[in-house]
């Protein structure tokens, strides 16, 4: 399973962290929350945004608070969470077999973590499994396994140092007979690349996750080294109880591989060259670079206790920008092709719309990627619309509804008023009473000390009928319940 280096991460148990911790102790947390929040201005004002509007006021020190709290393991100490946390427990010396004293291997499984991709600077989900094997008369509380995990979870991470890390400050920390390390990690996948990426979802998983990057790495260490043995074994049937199956002599994650779908927009910036130090990806097949973005991300990098300059980060900067500029405010006109002419909405006399329109007509499951305006962070789902339409009218064809969504998705948004603009939009384009129901997942709600992994948000907006006809609002509402489920529900 590769060799561990046990110097470097005992100079981690004992000096604390070594990357960035001399700067960080200089300077006040305020001064750093400063620093990203120019940044962060920056970034607003390349997207042609106005970082004084209502929304955006608070949204630079919203980022700077959520990328701090994301990357609190730089200031953490693995010491001084297994210092105090080891508890004695004898047991038979004379014992055969891995029983140590104290008994067999522990397994804590199904730790939900998050961790931040050093290659694009975007939140990834982590579900981690930790397995010891207690040596020396003594056991650790099974929370600071947990802890231990995430100090090495909050920084920029790639999943296969992200596992021996966590194996190693283990491993050092508490000598154990042997430490296992298995990550179940997926990343998002950006709207316009991924497709050649490997290990695509197409079916939802336990949590849900259709349409994101996933991959399996593992770390193991003494007794557990071997991935043959029979201890290790062991703890892969105990992983099995809990649906996680990990293939007998599975592939590490390697540098080369897909796991961060930005990487698939990079190109070599040298020819003809192979090396890590003469390949590194850092430019890009969608345009110019933005150098003032990009230096401003650098900045907020560097103030999080990283640098910029390491190989793994030349260009997280790049990428980070290209992402962001999905999210650019445009001012295009949503063109639609007219197939679908639209009808006015008649109204009574007493002002409330009338039509003859006698059935209603659902679109489910539309595609929905957008940028929360509040934190900088990703939201994605399904849009759910449904219209009254007279019998035998020309229904709306779904990739209009599609192109609405996706209009108002690439923008810096908000949940409920992207819901209302859906809803606002299709009524006006095509003269329809409409409901609009979106359910989302938000990143920013994983990534500011929240993670509550897996959860969804809700909203909905009403038109015409809907709003006042309980039972066809009703009616929409058990369609979306009946009709076919999304992974991203």
């Amino acid at each position: 399973m590769g060799a561990l280096d046990e110097g470097h991460f005992a100079g981690e148990l004992e000096n604390g962290v070594k990357l960035g911790s001399s700067e960080l102790d200089l300077k006040d947390e305020s001064e750093t929350t400063l620093e990203i929040e120019d940044a962060v201005k920056i970034l607003l004002q390349g997207l042609e945004e106005d970082s004084n509007r209502e929304g955006l006021k608070k949204t630079p020190l919203r980022v700077a608070k959520a990328l701090r709290e994301g990357t609190r393991g730089y200031r953490q100490k693995v010491k001084d969470i297994v210092q105090g946390a080891l508890f004695p427990e004898a047991g038979l010396d004379s014992g055969v077999g891995q029983a140590g004293g104290v008994g067999g291997l522990v397994v804590v499984r199904d730790l939900d973590l998050f961790s931040y991709c050093e290659s694009c600077l975007l939140p990834f989900k982590v579900q981690c499994h930790v397995g010891y094997v207690p040596s020396g008369q003594q056991v650790l509380g099974l929370s600071k396994l947990s802890r231990v995990a995430d100090v090495f979870a909050k920084r920029l991470q790639d999943p296969q140092r992200l596992a021996d890390e966590v194996c190693s400050a283990l491993q050092n920390g508490i000598k154990p007979a042997g430490v296992a390390v298995v990550l179940e990690c997926w990343h998002i996948r950006f709207p316009e690349i991924g497709q050649s990426c490997p290990d695509l979802s197409h079916q939802p998983t336990k949590m849900g996750m259709q349409g994101w990057v996933r991959t399996l790495v593992y770390s193991g260490s003494g007794v557990l080294e071997n991935e043959n043995g029979d201890v290790w074994g062991d703890f892969i049937a105990l992983l099995k109880f809990r649906g996680v199956n990990v293939e007998k002599n599975h592939n590490r994650t390697s540098a080369n591989q897909c796991w961060c779908p930005s990487r698939s927009l990079d190109v070599p910036v040298s020819n003809g060259h192979t090396s890590t130090r003469n390949c590194c990806k850092v430019s890009s097949k969608t345009g110019p670079s933005h150098p003032a973005m990009v230096s401003a991300v650098s900045a907020i990098i560097r103030s999080l206790g990283e640098d910029p300059s390491r190989k793994e980060l030349v260009g997280t900067p790049h990428r980070f920008v290209q992402w962001l500029r999905n999210f650019k405010k445009s001012t295009l006109e949503i063109k639609l092709n007219g197939s679908n002419s639209a009808k006015p909405i008649m109204h009574n006399e007493n002002g409330n719309a009338s039509c003859n329109h006698d059935e209603i007509h659902s679109e489910l499951n539309i595609p929905l990627w957008s940028q929360c305006e509040h934190h900088l962070l990703p939201f994605h789902g399904v849009v759910h619309i449904g219209y009254f339409h007279a019998s035998g009218d020309k229904l709306i064809e779904r990739s209009n509804l599609e192109s609405i969504v996706h209009f108002y998705g690439c923008k810096l948004q908000v949940q409920e008023r992207l819901t209302r603009q859906i809803a606002e939009t299709v009524s006006s384009v095509f003269g329809v009473e409409v409901i609009v129901v979106v359910e989302a997942h938000h990143i920013c709600m994983i990534s500011r000390g929240i993670e509550k992994v897996g959860s969804s948000t809700a909203t909905i907006a009403v038109l015409g009928r809907f709003s006042t006809e309980p039972a066809a609002k009703a009616m929409f509402l058990q369609s979306v319940s009946d009709g076919p489920a999304s992974g991203d529900r």
